[in-house]
């Protein structure tokens, strides 16, 4: 069986009312992301960046898988699929994709703030006096700007097996995520959805201007009936 690699970024999940990581002003929902998205940001105010990731973990359980993310669990019918994504919702595996990877963490889940390792589910705020059974205060299990990419070595050994790359969503401009479609195998056939991408259509990569339902929609045409 075919082994499909996937990498996902914030336009996949902007279709479901997800807002992108950094809005055209450099700002996340209203905040610098160095506030809310960094390790000194959390020393600063831990407070506030424990609301922060609150907020949007109650946004995550108002909204839905869209199309994209359904016609990609859809894939596993003919191929091996593997996800890996920088986003930190579940709307993967609310879709159905069974073998998903999230580089940059996950809302649902917490660590405390000493083990980047062990990760406990979290559906309910975290709240400050929160510990985990060591008695060490809990934080997201999002990985901030400056701190280690737990995820990628495997990533990076996922890639290397692929037989098709398929990148929906994002920009491939953030390290070191973007570095991942240089392990694939030389000439592995590209499939790039983005409205406005990063690169044109050329020798074994296809550049496909859409956002991310309509896209899939066609790689689903190109994929399923080879």
């Amino acid at each position: 069986m075919k082994h499909i690699v996937v990498l996902t970024g914030a336009g996949i999940s902007a279709e479901s009312g997800i807002k992108t990581f950094r809005d055209a002003d450099g700002l996340w929902e209203g905040h610098d992301v160095m506030e809310v998205a960094t390790p000194e940001g959390f020393e600063t105010n831990p407070k506030l960046v424990l609301d922060f990731y609150n907020q949007r973990r109650k946004q995550l359980f108002e909204v839905e898988p869209n199309s994209a993310h359904f016609d990609l669990a859809g894939l596993e019918t003919h191929f091996k699929v593997s996800i890996i994504t920088q986003n930190v919702d579940d709307l993967h595996e609310r879709a159905g994709s069974t073998n998903v990877i999230h580089l940059h963490g996950e809302l649902l889940k917490s660590r405390n703030i000493v083990d980047a390792y062990t990760f406990f589910d979290c559906k309910t705020d975290i709240n400050l006096g929160d510990t985990c059974p060591n008695g060490h205060q809990l934080r997201p299990h999002i990985v901030w700007f400056g701190e280690d990419v737990p995820m990628i070595e495997n990533a990076i050994e996922i890639c290397k097996t692929a037989d098709t790359l398929l990148i929906i969503g994002t920009s491939m401009q953030v390290y070191p995520a973007a570095g991942l479609m240089h392990y694939v195998p030389k000439n592995t056939p590209t499939y790039f959805i983005d409205p406005k991408p990063a690169m044109e259509s050329k020798n074994n990569i296809t550049v496909i201007a859409k956002n991310a339902t309509i896209g899939m929609k066609k790689v689903m045409e190109l994929l399923v009936t080879q």
